[in-house]
């Protein structure tokens, strides 16, 4: 691929991190480069709105954005772009339900894909969903994965004991 990222990788803060190198292993792992940004919707407004409408000219074709707390960055950078958002709710105050219900609580018009409380390796295969769709290599390597992955469960179906 191209050294040009295709995914865009935000969070609110760096405490964020550890949940959302999870990510960063399964996009290496399908080689698509990808961009990793602190923006927070509340603290770094301006610089957030730029990140999010410049993101389709700079060829980004999805924005993962981490959130906890009040978990805003997902709905405001859907807000400001039209590439897709995928929110990961992230564990916090109230387990992470407060976060989930943030981002899956979107206006009509103004979506957010929502993947499981610290989801991160669930965001990034939707992202590589997403590009699969237009990408014929990338589409390739998503069938090989899902068959290993159907493999490596049914596999274990050898080690049970009764």
């Amino acid at each position: 691929m191209a050294n040009k990222p295709l995914v865009g990788i935000i969070m609110g803060s760096d405490s964020d991190l550890p949940i959302m190198e999870k990510s960063f292993e399964v996009l290496k792992e399908f080689g698509i480069q990808f961009e990793v940004k602190i923006l927070s919707a509340h603290r770094t407004p301006d610089e957030h709105a730029e990140y999010a409408k410049s993101a389709n000219k700079r060829g980004l074709k999805v924005i993962i954005a981490a959130a906890g707390g009040a978990a805003h960055l997902p709905g405001v950078t859907a807000a400001q772009t039209i590439i897709p958002v995928i929110g990961v709710p992230i564990k916090s105050k109230l387990d992470g339900i407060d976060s989930l219900l943030s981002i899956v609580q979107m206006p009509s018009g103004v979506p957010v894909a929502t993947v499981a409380i610290d989801g991160a390796k669930n965001a990034a295969i939707l992202a590589v969903e997403i590009i699969a769709v237009a990408d014929e290599e990338i589409s390739k390597k998503l069938i090989h994965y899902k068959k290993k992955m159907a493999d490596e469960s049914m596999a274990k179906n050898k080690t049970i004991k009764l």
